[in-house]
């Protein structure tokens, strides 16, 4: 049985990063999304040596960039001793083994990557079970692939393939293992149902977001708990749960997985167990890195997978965090372009996000604490409303501290 490639080892491996630049992007954006993915590559434990770009209408069926932009990269990866040669876009079985005939190293695509981190921060046992079923998922239409890839690696003599039948046994222990993988999911989502339910009627609030915008932090912050954060791509995996009482209202608070563009879709339907405290809750607390450059088209993210997950009707409290380490560029004053997101102040920015929603919304720095008691203040008067709405011969009691 084979596995797919791992980028995380003991020592650190070099690797260059590809994109292609379509017809309705710009440079800057692809900028953006080569920026993510180094970040991809930094959590999975790679160093970033050089980035590549190349502006084609549609990818190359054969090797996704072309052959002339192919060269140049095979050209620096020898020089250099370039370990991965990483792809922003999913890339087909035949367009990896294309792509390493002539790179002469191992090649992941993003989805590829995304997977080796999920399966290095998973700690529970449904986690697990999770990424190793997405990491099935994606080996299965790859398998003739990583056969070659194997034989190259053992100098293929004799040998030019190992031949469909031992392709077909693979396969049928690949899908035996996924009927194994899902019925294990299936009795940990009934575990998980029973635990639900235990929880009681407490209003249940959940917070969602692109991954490191800082929702661990912020959970720290609202529960007085020790949740793992840590400047890195999805830190946290495993939904954490916390009980906490405000003015003697008892709510819940999960933080869950971060979302991020292009995430597998094979991932995501892995971790849709995970994603029902998104589903139940009650209240959203959506938070966003306002500090990003690209914090808006992070949120549109976020928002187009709530609403595939049906979440997005929900009330919702949106947070833009790290205020403390936002930016802008100040126009000079005989500057007459139009005003652009990054001239525009904090203040400017605050009222232009305020007008717009019909969300409550509030701007805080989670690590500085700042506006916290304000936060505070917005998420128990949606909790308080809901409660009162749903318990209106509730007595308030003694339900224990934060």
């Amino acid at each position: 049985m084979q596995h797919i490639p791992s980028v995380t080892k003991n020592k650190k491996e070099t690797c260059v990063l590809v994109g292609l630049v379509f017809k309705e992007q710009d440079e800057f954006q692809v900028k953006e999304y080569l920026d993510e993915l180094a970040f991809l590559a930094e959590t999975a434990g790679a160093v970033t040596q050089k980035r590549y770009t190349q502006k084609l209408e549609s990818p190359d069926a054969r090797t996704f960039i072309g052959s002339g932009k192919l060269n140049e990269i095979k050209l620096y990866i020898k020089e250099n001793g370039i370990d991965i040669a990483i792809f922003d876009d999913e890339l087909s079985g035949s367009q990896i083994r294309n792509i390493e005939e002539v790179l002469a190293c191992r090649v992941l695509d993003r989805n590829n990557l995304i997977l080796d981190i999920f399966a290095k921060r998973a700690r529970t046992a449904q986690s697990k079970a999770q990424v190793e079923l997405a990491q099935y998922q994606y080996l299965l239409p790859r398998l003739t692939r990583m056969w070659t890839h194997l034989e190259k690696q053992r100098g293929g003599i004799g040998l030019r393939g190992p031949g469909e039948s031992e392709i077909e046994t693979d396969r049928r222990a690949i899908r035996v293992k996924l009927a194994k993988l899902k019925e294990q999911l299936k009795k940990i989502e009934k575990q998980s149902i029973t635990q639900r339910k235990q929880r009681g009627e407490m209003i249940r609030v959940a917070l969602v977001g692109y991954t490191n915008v800082g929702k661990s932090t912020l959970m720290n912050l609202l529960s007085k708990s020790d949740v793992f954060a840590e400047n890195k791509l999805f830190a946290t995996l495993d939904t954490t749960v916390r009980k906490i009482v405000y003015d003697n209202i008892p709510f819940l608070l999960s933080d869950t997985v971060g979302f991020i563009r292009k995430l597998p879709h094979d991932l995501v339907e892995s971790f849709k167990s995970t994603l029902d405290e998104v589903r139940e809750a009650d209240i959203l607390v959506h938070v966003v890195d306002i500090s990003h450059p690209n914090f808006e088209e992070q949120l549109h993210v976020v928002q187009e997978t709530l609403m595939e997950l049906k979440a997005a009707d929900k009330p919702t409290l949106l947070v833009f965090n790290k205020m403390d380490a936002y930016h802008y560029v100040q126009k000079e004053e005989d500057d007459l372009s139009p005003e652009k997101k990054e001239n525009m102040s904090l203040e400017d920015l605050k009222k232009s996000w305020i007008s717009k929603m019909n969300e409550a919304c509030v701007f805080i720095s989670a690590t500085k604490k700042i506006n916290v008691g304000e936060l505070r203040e917005q998420l128990i008067s949606m909790v308080k409303e809901l409660h009162t709405r749903r318990y209106p011969n509730y007595v308030s009691g003694s339900h224990g501290g934060e």
